[in-house]
């Protein structure tokens, strides 16, 4: 566990897995060498030279950390951040993307609007490019989301979900949409919800990767994003009913157990988004063990409410 003898004020937690094309420019974009900032550099299941680079920075930088974990995994990997190395939380604490390039200005923005708005769980930075961005703010301004690139949450929040025991499945597809679920709830089901606990933040932005017409990687990486998107979808039928019933404390460690009770609820969508629902849905399935009867179930992480 990481125990600092001064809390900073802001902790910043960039999440990278493979990423060494991009994580300098990630880096560049935040608060580098300010003492009350500090900036964790999670590198999680990478194999190629994302934590060599980070470290790069970190020998620069005093208030930059690199972490090196073998096993990836994002929501794995966040978990194991806020549940187990934390032992105290900042006012506020941001996530990055490693691939994501962050505006100037919107650590500072994003901490503001925490600090400004006692009743805000999370605060959503904005997407700045892309061919559907002004689509994506318009339906961010609208409903309130999170993208996972940048996103800020309260300590006090955090301190909240630790203390219940409230994690994110593990094998979760996607952090953002449940954990806007779990603020807007704050942390119960959804006869609690109100889109105010969600702040967009339009001073704090960030800029993806450009999709590149003639760079086979760029393919390559869209295809899997694709089957992602799908198998995010289907995860999220199950989400919503745990959330409609018993709210997060309800969240089994993992989803994939309960696969085999949804699998006729996973219907697949027309055209080309249909081809990847149905390969999202072969893989969940593989993913999917029946329990025998006379087993206890371990897939749940126990839940005690204050």
């Amino acid at each position: 566990m990481i125990g600092l003898k001064q809390i900073p004020a802001i902790t910043i937690a960039v999440l990278a897995h493979n990423e060494a094309d991009r994580i300098e420019k990630c880096l560049a974009g935040l608060p580098l060498g300010q003492p009350d900032i500090a900036i964790h550099v999670i590198v999680n299941g990478s194999t190629d030279d994302t934590a060599e680079l980070a470290q790069q920075a970190a020998d620069f930088y005093d208030n930059v950390i690199v972490h090196d974990w073998r096993q990836g995994g994002k929501s794995r990997s966040w978990n194991r951040w806020v549940f187990d190395e934390l032992d105290d939380f900042s006012p506020t604490h941001i996530f990055v993307d490693g691939d994501a390039e962050v505006e100037a200005g919107s650590v500072t923005a994003m901490d503001r609007a925490l600090q400004a708005f006692p009743d805000v769980n999370a605060v959503s930075g904005m997407p700045l490019n892309g061919r559907s961005v002004e689509y994506y703010r318009n339906l961010m301004l609208r409903e309130h989301g999170l993208f996972g690139d940048l996103y800020a949450l309260s300590g006090d929040f955090l301190s909240r979900m630790k203390s219940r025991q409230i994690r994110l499945p593990n094998d979760l597809v996607g952090d953002d949409g449940l954990l806007a679920a779990m603020a807007k709830t704050s942390l119960e089901n959804e006869g609690f919800w109100s889109d105010e606990r969600v702040f967009i933040c339009e001073q704090a932005g960030f800029r993806c990767a450009p999709f590149r017409v003639l760079d086979f990687s760029s393919w390559v990486n869209q295809y899997k994003r694709m089957i992602s998107y799908s198998k995010r979808n289907f995860q999220n039928r199950i989400i919503k009913d745990i959330m409609y019933a018993t709210g997060p404390a309800g969240l089994p460690g993992r989803l994939a157990p309960r696969y085999g009770q949804y699998k006729d609820r996973f219907e697949l969508r027309a055209g080309i988004t249909g081809f990847f629902d149905r390969l999202a849905k072969s893989r969940m399935m593989k993913e999917y063990v029946e329990k025998p009867k006379h087993c206890p179930s371990n897939d749940h992480f126990v839940s005690v409410s204050l």
